[in-house]
C-alpha cells in the first residue's frame, strides 16, 4: 500500500481502544500537502463522546499495563523501536507529505524516536526507587515510583514523531497509558505511527484528532492525570491554569528565542555552517532554532558573507526531492512569518539575502532562506519567536555584551556559542540563562540528558532520568519488621520531658 493509499484509509479515523475507527464527528478539516497544496485526506474533529471513550479505555488498559513487570514492559518498548525502524520509509514519507520537511529530516526523526524507546525501556528498569538510611534502628526505609495514570500528550506539527516518542516512551516505561492529540497539520502521520504500537494492550496508546476543543477536553477531564504539551505560550498558560485547579502534573514547553554567539576564536567556516543549519533546519520551524545571532565585530563581516553564501546555496523544494529545505507547513504559518520579516525591515533590519518567495513555484508554501543584518536588540524579531528560516544578525563588541544580550529575553530554552576559548566556554555554560547550552554543537539532543527551558519557555523536563519523574509519583515507605513500640516519641510522654517550669 502506498502512503497516499494509507492517507485515504485514515480518512476521518481515530485510533481508539486498539483499532482505527471511523469518527462520528460531523466537523473536521482537510490535511493539505504544503508542497503541492493538494488535499491528502479529511481529518475528524473528535466528538466529546469519543474522547470520553478513549479516556475510559486508557484507564482500563493502564491498570493492567502497570501490573506487568518492568522487564516485560521493557521488551514491549524495544519492540516499538524495532517496528519504527522497519516502518521508517513509510513513516518518513508520510511526514514529509503532510508537513513538508525534507525526507532525510523525516527519516532522522523516526530513528531518533526509536532510540528514545530503547533508552527508556532500560532506564525505567534501573530507576524504580531507592533504599534510604532509616532514622530508627532496625527499620527499612525506601521509595517506590508509581505512574500518574493516563497522560495526555498535545503536540505541534514540527516534530510529530520524536516529541511523541520522548514523552510517550517515558510515560509508558513508568506504567502510564497515553492519549495523543496531534497537531491538525500532522494528524495523518500520527495515526499511521500507531502501527508501531499494535502489539501493546488495546487502549494503552490512542490518538484522537481535532482542534483546540479536543485538547481542552482531554486536559480538563477528571480521569486524565498528567499532561505533556508543546506549543505556544498562550495555550501553555491556559493548560497550566487548568492543571493547577486539580494539581494535575504538567510538562509544558512553550517556544524559544535562542541566541547563537560567535566569538573571534571560532573557525568561521564551521561556525557559519552551524549557524545556517541552526537557523534553517526544518525551514526554521524548530523551537531551539538560532533566532538571535550575536557576532563579534572582529569577525562580523566575514561571518555574514559566509552565511549569505550558504543560504543562497540551499536547495529549496518538495521534501520528497533532493532538497535541503522544504516549504512551511501551512499558508497561515507562511503569512505569519512574512509578517515577522516585514516588521523587521520596517524597524531597520537589512535583508542581505532571501526575504521573499523562491521563483519557479506555482504551488506550495515556500519561502527563501533569509539573512538579516543591522539587527538591534530592541527589534521584534530579536525578542519573539520567528519560527521560520530567518537568520537575524546583531553585531557585538565583546563576550560580555553577547552574554548580556543573550540573556535579555523572556525565553530560556536553549543557547549556542561558538568559541575555542576555554574560559569563554565555561563562562557561557555558567552564565547563559537557558535550559540547555550548546558549545560548538548546536541543537544536539541526547536521550540521556534533560530537555527543557526556563522563563517563558515552559516548565518541567523530558528525556534523561528527569523525564521519568515527569510521569510518575514518588512514594516513601517505612517498615518496622519487628513491630516494636516507639516509646521515644509515643504517648504517654515522659514526665522528665515536660516543661520544667510547670
Amino acid at each position: 500500500m502506498s502512503v497516499l493509499e494509507d492517507f485515504s484509509n485514515l480518512e476521518a479515523k481515530l485510533y481508539v481502544d486498539g483499532a482505527l475507527r471511523a469518527s462520528k464527528a460531523s466537523d473536521g478539516f482537510d490535511a493539505i500537502d504544503p508542497a503541492t497544496e493538494s488535499k491528502l485526506a479529511h481529518v475528524a474533529d473528535a466528538t466529546d463522546a469519543e474522547i470520553d471513550e478513549a479516556v475510559a479505555a486508557a484507564n482500563l488498559a493502564q491498570k493492567a499495563w502497570n501490573a506487568r513487570n518492568a522487564l516485560t514492559r521493557a521488551e514491549a518498548l524495544h519492540e516499538v523501536a524495532r517496528k519504527l525502524r522497519t516502518l521508517a520509509p513509510r513513516l518518513a514519507e508520510a511526514m514529509t507529505r503532510e508537513m513538508g520537511k525534507p525526507y532525510k529530516e523525516s527519516a532522522d526523526e523516526v530513528e531518533w524516536s526509536a532510540t528514545a524507546y530503547d533508552y527508556y525501556a532500560e532506564a525505567a528498569r534501573h530507576d524504580a526507587g531507592r533504599v534510604i538510611g532509616p532514622v530508627v534502628d532496625g527499620q527499612f526505609h525506601f521509595t517506590v515510583k508509581e505512574p500518574l495514570g493516563t497522560v495526555v500528550i498535545i503536540l505541534p506539527f514540527n516534530f510529530p514523531y520524536v516529541l511523541f516518542a520522548w514523552e510517550s516512551s517515558a510515560a509508558l516505561a513508568t506504567g502510564n497509558a497515553v492519549i495523543l492529540k496531534p497537531s491538525e497539520c500532522t494528524s495523518l502521520c500520527s495515526l499511521l505511527l500507531m502501527e508501531a504500537f499494535s502489539h501493546l494492550p488495546d487502549g494503552l496508546v490512542q490518538v484522537v484528532t481535532g482542534g483546540g476543543r479536543v485538547g481542552a477536553r482531554l486536559v480538563g477531564h477528571n480521569d486524565t492525570h498528567g499532561v505533556a504539551f508543546t506549543g505556544g505560550v498562550p495555550t501553555g498558560q491556559e493548560i497550566a491554569r487548568v492543571c493547577a485547579e486539580s494539581f494535575k502534573r504538567a510538562l509544558i514547553e512553550t517556544s524559544g528565542n535562542d541566541p547563537f554567539i560567535v566569538m573571534p576564536s571560532a573557525p568561521l567556516d564551521i561556525s557559519a555552517r552551524a549557524a545556517a543549519f541552526a537557523a534553517y533546519l526544518n525551514c526554521g520551524q524548530v523551537c531551539t532554532a538560532a533566532e538571535r545571532i550575536f557576532v563579534h565585530e572582529a569577525v562580523h563581516d566575514e561571518f555574514v558573507e559566509r552565511v549569505v553564501g550558504l543560504s543562497r546555496g540551499l536547495r529549496i523544494g518538495n521534501g520528497l526531492d533532493k532538497v535541503d529545505m522544504g516549504p512551511m507547513v501551512s499558508s497561515r504559518e507562511r503569512d505569519r512569518y512574512e509578517g515577522v520579516l516585514w516588521r523587521a525591515v520596517e524597524q531597520g533590519a537589512k535583508v542581505v539575502s532571501g526575504g521573499g518567495r523562491p521563483p519557479g513555484f506555482n504551488a506550495g508554501w515556500f519561502v527563501e532562506a533569509t539573512v538579516l543584518t543591522d539587527c538591534t536588540p530592541d527589534m521584534d524579531i530579536m525578542n519573539n519567536e520567528s519560527f521560520g528560516p530567518a537568520a537575524p544578525i546583531c553585531r557585538v563588541k565583546s563576550f560580555d555584551e553577547a552574554i548580556e544580550l543573550a540573556n535579555r529575553s523572556r525565553y530560556g530554552l536553549g543557547a549556542n556559542i561558538y568559541t575555542t576559548d576555554l574560559e569563554e566556554s565555561m563562562r557561557a555554560v555558567n552564565e547563559l540563562e537557558a535550559g540547555m547550552v550548546w558549545v560548538n554543537a548546536p541543537l544536539l539532543d541526547n536521550d540521556a540528558g534533560p530537555f527543557g527551558g526556563r522563563k517563558m519557555s515552559g516548565m518541567g523536563r523530558q528525556l534523561g532520568v528527569e523525564g521519568l519523574d515527569q510521569f510518575r509519583h514518588t512514594k516513601l515507605a517505612m517498615i518496622d519488621p519487628h513491630c516494636t513500640a516507639q516509646d521515644f516519641w509515643w504517648f504517654p510522654y515522659a514526665d522528665e520531658e515536660a516543661y520544667p517550669g510547670s
